[in-house]
């Protein structure tokens, strides 16, 4: 139960941690504001027969061409200045959107702070009516006398969905791991020892685990042998003998009393947990296949 926890609290660790930092750079991006205006065009008169049908072809015919003409050289000049952006800056943040069979254009521009992107917007409209395209049948006209200004970033709501669905994917993709790190290693471990012929079920431990004392220390009474801890590698020495040591307060030795009866038990060798690093397949077998014949494995603790 303690070693689930400390699993779902690693995991839960590193969904916050993900979750966070997501959320950390999406509200860290700069300000971006968006101001719309929509245009219309409609006829200038309709009293000649066919002006209508004339009207319609030019409308059709010279409406697309907004999407060019306001990204063209002389209208951004005329909004560079109050939108804070180059001309060729400027080019990247206009876009014109064309509403299918109704002569209405919306006209997007983005800038850094909602009063540069208003005004970018409002000079690059008047720009696009004083080009009169539709002469001299029809012309265009701003529907919104004050543009419609909204702040598209950072987006707050788009944030804290990417950071919980980043938080949700890190902490499943760490239970993950740490399932098949685990599953990989008892594996190891099986296929080490079955090359020095121990046959029968060993325990596989982390060592992270912190009921491992006591986990060992039930094995070990429960096989009537005295622990002994070893180490598959010298850098574990000191770690095996830390543990060693834990093990004495968790499965002290039995005190012979003779007074009652207590006679000294024939050796029956010690009961050996071999502690290692994961994937040191070799090390494990050598530790093992020297062991003397009245010792018995127990464990394995994969640190």
């Amino acid at each position: 139960m303690k070693l689930l926890s400390r699993r779902t609290a690693e995991c839960a660790a590193v969904a916050l941690a993900v979750g966070a930092l997501v959320l950390v750079v999406g509200a860290l991006r700069p300000e971006d504001h968006q101001a719309r205006v929509s245009l219309l065009a409609e006829p200038v008169v309709a009293a000649e027969p066919g002006t209508t049908a004339q009207y319609g072809e030019v409308v059709s015919l010279a409406l697309p061409a907004l999407v060019e003409l306001s990204r063209s050289p002389s209208v951004l000049a005329t909004a560079a200045d109050v939108s804070g952006y180059t001309p060729t800056e400027l080019a990247k943040h206009v876009s014109v959107e064309l509403v299918p069979a109704s002569g209405l254009a919306r006209l997007s521009v983005r800038a850094g702070t909602a009063r540069q992107a208003g005004s970018a917007a409002s000079a690059i409209a008047k720009s696009l009516v004083d080009a009169n395209l539709l002469a001299p049948v029809g012309r265009l006209r701003v529907l919104d006398e004050k543009p419609d200004v909204v702040q598209v970033a950072p987006d707050r709501p788009l944030s804290i969905g990417l950071a919980l669905a980043a938080a949700v994917a890190a902490g499943v993709a760490t239970a993950v791991l740490r399932r098949l790190r685990n599953a990989r290693g008892q594996e190891d471990v099986r296929k080490a020892l079955t090359a020095v012929g121990t046959t029968y079920p060993v325990l596989t431990a982390d060592a992270a685990d912190p009921a491992l004392a006591d986990r060992l220390a039930l094995l070990c009474r429960t096989a009537g042998r005295s622990a002994r801890v070893i180490a598959t590698a010298p850098d574990l020495v000191a770690r095996a003998e830390e543990l060693s040591d834990r093990l004495v307060l968790a499965h002290p030795a039995r005190v012979l009393v003779p007074d009652r009866g207590d006679l000294p038990q024939r050796d029956r060798g010690d009961a050996v947990i071999a502690l290692t690093h994961r994937g040191s397949e070799a090390d494990l077998t050598a530790a093992v296949g020297v062991l003397p014949r009245s010792a018995v494995l127990v464990a394995v603790v994969l640190a």
